[in-house]
Formats: structure tokens, sequence, C-alpha cells
């Protein structure tokens, strides 16, 4: 039968997957004799069967909280709304992986009319039994009935106008009772329903809210971003209550083993005296930093710093800590791994390294592939920089530089960037629902919070330049405009944030490119000597090339030729082949195009210095380079010396239904072979010239025929190849060695790819198309319909972003095994944007392919993704 429900004390560390992160580690805390408030777990599994039983919990798991909650009583001394000691629970979501702010927390459950006059009595404290009181109700509201956050927030702020104070703490036990009045009333007045009393009822209905936060709209959006399957679920961890906000010798704080900024191994964070631990993340009060609780709480202080050591120890890794004090006496409420930044994560791995916790594949499994793509970001010029002036400084809270236009909504953030422009979030403070508007922005700068609010961190995570704290700015959201220092600034204004200082500037300030440290460079050397997988780059000019070599690509795995072609005199010289009505006529066009192709080959292969280059033939279909409006049909016919009728005919004799099946790739060449051997000869006499100017690069040109379906269109084309590749090198009096592959983008080239590998010398995926012709889908229109897909749970992830393993996949690894069982030793690369997603490279390591190509600034990802897939798959 089926266990739903564990104790803390008949948990472990090992047990992620069915207690979640968080449980699993208030379990193993336990275990190592902490101060951790007595509590159970809900599993992952209950909360998969509540979606099975169609969104309700089965009366079995019902029975099981129960049975844990009758333990927890029994421990505590205390009962769930008992007159006489009344227990509180706090109720919190704990998925397997690391979700921070993603999924929904009650505290204080359990109180009641009844049981808080009970709570004023026995701690002879009512300021705090209603604070608790109306905290509960406020998270009750809006996690599990779904009310607005934002009208609590206005009957606290017009209550404290009323009574002239400014922060929450300064309000009385008179006026806590009137909000929580107020709030019940508002409750009333928007369910038609009284606030629940019966504490039993407030439990199940806690639950029953995290379960169902594991779908709502940001957990889902965290999931897709993080390669998080829907499958895991979350857990629920009911834990009885310890309380921050009873007095002046009560508080909560947030604190981090090492710096999540930098990686210096020195404590970090933050606490509030009289507060609950959602103040700290949320930034409704800005906390004092942890250093300055050995004054304040000194003996709690000792007993954390302690602590900290040994769970850094035992995790071997940064821990990310919650704790509370109450009435001097520390507990303590979660840890995990934490949350860092790029620099920061590098820095904490070769620290470990040298600290002997770790070693070096350990490290290497500790940083997350995407983060590194934050360490390439630009930094701000350091002469435009000492240019511009600081109009306010907040919290450093992470670190990068951001320029862009101010919005103020998530949702006009989104939209500003779906326009293409770049933007910075500033909020008052950011909360859950913010994290799409977060994610497309250059920055965020936030009026409230410190280093550990829900800015801060989802900030780090996803390697965004962040702001907080900066209480110098005052935000009018309606009129969409913030003031400092008497200046306004409107929507749409350009701002800059330095995420490294906390300053802000009031202007759009010059960036250039990253530097890479000596921690980055030492960690890569260690993912280059673990993974198996070679790393190559797409890049159609030098600068593409030389930036991926800097960036540590092995080779290019993709030069697209036709990016070549839509510069000034390259594009009219190619529209004059597309117009010509012979052969003859397309070879005299062909000829201008040829030193230009030349030229460009030989470029890239100076700056590849001998490492491999693949290059692939025109591939997109020949009205991609014509016009489509009668303005500028007219405007080319002009220049072509053409009448409009003669080049409006051309263009509408290449349209075609599906031109992204249709005439392009090898077809062209079949079609027109003289486009195939102009191609050939600049490849191989730019090799050759290269090589006499080089020697020492020794270039081998790998030549790439697209869309190939057929071993017999592969081989019309290939000889087409060969035969101006002799006459070059008998021109030139020299040998060239070389190699003639194919683009495997079509099911049928995966079906056949035995038969096409007796002509193919390598194969590389284009992981594009062949996902565009597997699933049917179009790439360029399916966004508007897969989001749908995800909603529904069809599918979870976009499979243009990552490789669908189980459809395309199988196409890619049947034909990895057809060319292998023909030509052992083909060469087996991937080209599609899939190249640079980490479980992509997963894969493509599993199938024993031989290289990933990518984009420039993907290589570093690769490098470690390939590492990681190594030490995984061993």
């Amino acid at each position: 039968m089926t266990k739903y429900v564990y104790l803390f004390s008949e948990g472990n560390g090992q047990m992620r997957e069915l207690l979640g992160g968080k449980g699993a580690n208030l379990a193993e805390m336990t275990k190592l004799g902490m101060p951790v408030p007595f509590g159970f777990t809900v599993t992952t599994e209950a909360c998969n069967r509540y979606y099975d039983d169609g969104e309700q919990i089965h009366e079995d798991i019902q029975k099981e909280i129960f049975e844990a909650l009758s333990e927890l009583e029994k421990k505590t001394g205390k009962k769930l709304g008992d007159k006489e000691n009344p227990l509180l629970v706090s109720v919190r979501s704990g998925a397997r992986a690391s979700m921070p702010g993603m999924m929904d927390t009650i505290l204080n459950l359990g109180i009641n009319d009844e049981v808080v006059e009970t709570i004023a009595a026995k701690t002879n404290n009512p300021r705090f039994a209603y604070d608790s009181y109306r905290r509960f109700i406020q998270m009750f509201a809006d996690v599990v009935m779904g009310l607005s956050k934002a009208r609590f927030e206005t009957i606290i702020d017009e209550i404290k106008a009323e009574r002239g104070v400014k922060l929450d703490s300064d309000l009385n036990a008179d006026e806590m009772k009137e909000m929580v009045s107020k709030f019940k009333e508002f409750y009333r007045e928007q369910l038609h329903d009284d606030f629940p009393t019966d504490p039993r009822v407030q439990l199940i209905k806690a639950v029953e809210a995290v379960f169902m936060s594991w779908n709502n709209e940001r957990a889902i959006y965290y999931r897709q971003v993080n390669d998080i399957p829907s499958s895991w679920g979350t857990a629920v961890n009911v834990q009885s209550m310890v309380f921050g906000n009873m007095g002046n010798d009560c508080g909560t704080g947030v604190a981090f083993t090492r710096n999540p900024a930098t990686g210096e191994k020195k404590l970090f964070g933050e606490f509030l005296m009289n507060a609950q631990g959602e103040d700290v993340v949320a930034g409704v009060r800005t906390p004092q930093t942890i250093d300055q609780l050995k004054e304040v709480a000194p003996h709690a202080y000792d007993q954390f710093v302690k602590i900290c050591g040994i769970l850094e120890n035992h995790y071997k890794d940064m821990q990310d800590m919650e704790f509370t004090i109450e009435n001097g006496n520390l507990y303590m409420l979660q840890t995990r791994n934490g949350k860092r930044t790029a620099a920061a994560a590098l820095k904490i791995a070769c620290d470990l390294v040298d600290e002997g916790l770790i070693n070096e594949e350990e490290a290497l499994m500790m940083v997350d592939p995407k983060q590194l793509d934050a360490l390439l970001h630009p930094q701000f010029d350091a002469d435009e920089l000492k240019k511009a002036k600081v109009i306010a400084k907040g919290l450093a809270a992470s670190p990068g530089a951001a320029a862009g236009q101010v919005y103020f909504t998530a949702e006009d953030a989104i939209a500003a960037h779906n326009n293409g422009e770049k933007v910075v979030l500033v909020r008052l403070e950011t909360s859950p629902e913010d994290i799409q508007g977060m994610a497309a922005s250059e920055g965020i700068l936030t009026v409230r919070g410190g280093m550990t609010s829900h800015a801060a961190v989802v900030a780090r995570g996803m390697g965004t330049c962040c702001v907080s704290g900066c209480d110098d700015v005052k935000i009018n959201e309606e009129a969409k405009t913030f003031t400092v220092n008497g200046v306004t600034y409107h929507e749409k204004d350009w701002i800059s944030l330095d995420g490294s200082t906390g300053n802000v500037y009031g202007e759009a300030v010059k960036t250039v490119p990253a530097t890479i440290s000596g921690y980055f460079e030492r960690f890569m050397s260690w993912a280059d000597n673990t993974r198996k997988l070679q790393v190559r780059t797409n890049a159609d000019t030098p600068r593409d090339a030389k930036q991926a070599v800097e960036f540590g690509a092995e080779g290019i795995g993709l030069v697209r030729t036709e990016h070549m072609f839509f510069e000034g005199d390259r594009i009219r010289a190619v529209r004059e082949m597309i117009v010509s009505k012979t052969e003859e006529q397309r070879r005299v066009a062909l000829a201008k195009i040829l030193p230009m192709q030349q030229g460009d080959f030989e470029a890239i292969y100076e700056v590849m210095q001998g490492l491999p280059v693949t290059i692939r033939y025109l591939d997109p279909p020949l009205h991609e380079f014509l016009p489509n409006t009668d303005e500028e049909i007219a405007s080319l016919a002009e220049e072509m010396n053409m009448t409009f009728d003669e080049l409006k005919n051309v263009v509408v004799s290449l349209h075609e239904f599906n031109p992204m099946m249709g005439h392009r790739g090898c077809r062209l060449a079949v079609s027109y072979p003289e486009i195939a051997e102009m191609q050939t000869e600049a490849v191989i006499q730019a090799a050759i010239n290269v090589n006499k100017k080089h020697p020492e690069f020794d270039v081998h040109p790998e030549i790439m025929i697209p869309l190939v379906g057929d071993k017999a269109e592969l081989k019309f084309v290939k000889n087409i190849v060969v035969k101006k590749a002799e006459e070059v090198m008998e021109k030139n009096g020299v040998h060239l060695d070389y190699k003639v592959g194919t683009m495997i983008e079509i099911p049928r080239a995966a079906l056949l790819a035995d038969e096409i590998a007796e002509e193919a010398e390598f194969f590389s995926f284009g992981t594009n198309d062949l996902t565009q012709m597997t699933f049917g889908f179009s790439r360029d229109d399916a966004g508007g319909f897969l989001k749908d897909y995800y909603e529904k749970k069809i599918y979870e992830q976009d499979p243009f972003a990552r490789v669908d393993q189980k459809g395309v996949g199988k196409l890619i690894k049947m034909a990895a095994e057809g060319g292998r069982a023909t030509r052992p030793d083909i060469k087996l690369g991937i080209c599609g944007e899939h190249g640079g997603d980490p479980s992509s490279i997963d894969f493509c390591h599993r199938i024993g392919l031989t290289y990933v190509s990518c984009s420039p600034f993907r290589v570093p990802i690769a490098r470690l993704a390939a590492a990681q897939a190594a030490i995984r798959n061993k």
C-alpha cells in the first residue's frame, strides 16, 4: 500500500523524489539533531494522485494527513484548534527541484476567533496574536481562494495612513484587530461566505492549494525554462509554527553560507526582528545584515554559525537557509543548495575543490551550463561610465550591466520585449507573478527588498542584472512614473543599472563585451578534460568564428553560405542569377559571386587556423532573394534593366505553396548544377590559397549538401562537387583532402541513412528542419498554438528548443546507427539550434555523436553540458 505522508523523523536527505527538496532536507536536518520544528511531508506521489483523481485529495490521503497531525500534536503538546493550548502550523510547497517563489506558502494556519484570544492571553501579547491572524487571513485568501493581495495591502496602507505610521510593526494590538475585521469583511464581500474557522478544513484546503500551485502559470513557466517535468509534482510540508513576530527577542532571516553574488567564503544574509519569514523575502521592510545579528541576538548567532558550517560540510555545497528566532531560541526552517550568480558558481566550485570537500567531477556537476551565458554578457564601458551620472543607489543584488526603457508592470515589460525593445522593469517590489516580465527584462530595479528578496533570488538564478532596495526611488504606478531627487522618469525613458555596484543611471550607458575570469578558464579546463563530445560553432562570418574560437570552439559545424549573399553588390548578382533565362546567363552572374564567396571562405579558414570547417551549400528557396511588393519589384526591375511584368512573372513563377518543403537545398543543385560548381570552386580554391599562405594550417574543407532524401540525389550532386574540385586542384597543381557529406534533416534520409552513408563521409543533423518535418509543424507559425499544448500538458517543452527524444530523437539515433553500420568512421554532428541545449547535448552524447555545433555564445554552455553528460552517463 502506498504511503503518502511521512513524519520528518521518518525521512532522510536521499528521499528528494518522494519528499521534495524541502521535505528531504528538513528530514535530514532532523536526523542531524538540529533545532527543526516538528512536522510531516505529504509526498509528491500524493500530488500526482490529486491530479489523477480529478483534483481531489483522496480520503485515504486525508486520513494519513490527520494521523500525522495527531503525531505532531503529541510531539508538541499542542492541538490544532484547541482553546487551551492551540497548535498553529505552516503549510509550504517543496518540489524535487528548487523553485524559489514559484509556489505557495501559508503561515499561522489553525487560528480563528477563539484561538486568537487564547494566544493573546497565553503570550500576554495581543498585538502578536492579531498580527498572526491577519497574516493568515491574507495568505489563505490569496493562496487558497484567489483573492487579490493588492486589496489587502491597500487596507493595511489605509490603516497606517489613518494612524500616521510608516511601518506595519508600528501598528498596535487594537489596530491589528481592526485589520482582521476589515480583512474578513473584504473576504465576505468577495466570496459571499464567511472565513473558514475549522482548522481541519483550513488544513486540507491549504494542502490542496499547494498542490494546485504546482500548475499555476508562474510554476509552469519556471518548469519550462528550467527543464523540470510536470510529472514530478510537489510535496507539501506541514510544520509546527515558531514565531519571529512575537516580540523584540524574536526574528526571522534568510542566509547563505557564502556570498551568492560573488562566491566569497563569508556568511551572507539578512534578518528582521519581530517579523515573519515572508517579510524578509517579500521586501516589505528593509532588513539588517546577518553580521548585525551578533549584536542583537548573540546566542542565536553563535548557534547559527555553527549550524552553517555543519550543513555546508554535510551537503558539500553553499547552503541557502531560513531560520526563525522565538524568544531568543533558534529554529531552522529550511536548507537547500543556494541559487548563485554564474561568477559565484565558478568561484565556489573551484574553492570547494581547493578545500578538499569535492573533486573536479563533482564541481562540474554543481554549475548549471545555462548559467555560463551570464558571464558572456556585456559590461559597461569604463570611460562611458565615468561620464554617466548616478541618480540613485540600491543594493547590488545580481551582477551585470543593463540599459533599457522603463516599464512598471510585468505585462508591459513582456509586450515591449516582444516588440524588440530593451526593458528595465521598475517595481515597488516583485512578486512571483512577475517572473515572465523579469525574464523579458535586461534588468530589474525594486524600491523595497534586500539581497534575499524575491527579485534578488530570482534575478540571480536567471543571470539577470538586479538592483533592489533602492528607496530613493518613489514610484507612481498609476501615472507610470518614478521620481528620484525631484526628477521624474516616465515609461519608455532610458535608464541603466549596475548590478555589481547598485548604481542607477538616468540614461543609456554604452556596454562592452564581458571579460572571462581565471575561475572560468580553470573550470572549463576541467570540462574539456572530461567531455567526449567535440564542440563546434555555427558561424557565417570571420567575426563570429573568431568569437567562437575565443570561447573554445573546436571547429565550425555550419557555415550557411546563403547568409553571405545579402550584402550590396552580392544580392544584385544573386538576383541576376535568379532572373537569368539561360544557363549561360546564370554562369555570368555566378562568376560575379565566385570571388566574393571565395574571399569569405579564405577569411574564415584563416581565423580557424586549420580547425575543421563544414560549409553548407545554398539551402533556402530562391524566392527569398527577391522582393515581394509591387513597389519593390518595380524598383528592382529598373535596376536589372527588366520590365516590371518580366520580373513580376519571375517572382510569381518562384512562388510555392510550402517553400520550406519546396525547391531548395540539393534540389537547386539538381536543377542548376552550375550553382554547386561555383560554390565548390570557391571552397576548394580558398583552401588552396590559405594553405599556400599558411602551410601550417593544412585546411581540409567539409562540404555539406543540404536536404538530401535519397542516395541517388546525393550521388548526383557529389559528382558535380568532385569533378569541379578535381579541376581546381589540377589547375593549381596540388592535391587537397576534403570531405563531402550531407545534412540529415528529412525523415526519409534518417530511415535510409545506411544507403546514404555509401556516398556521405559525414552526417550533420539539421534538427530544426528535422523537427519541423517530423512533427508537421511550421517552426515559424507553431508558436501561435503550441502554448495551448503546454497549458493542456500535451507537450511540456518547445520541440524547437529541446530535442524531442521520443520521436525526432529516435530518427537521429536510427540514422547514426545506420551511418556507422555502413561507414564505421563516419563523423556525426548536430548543427540545429538544439546543439546548445544541455538536455539535447546529453542525448547526443548517449547516442555517440562526434560533435555538437551551436552559436558562438553558447559554446561554453555546450562544453560544460558535454562534460556533465560524460559524468552522468559513465
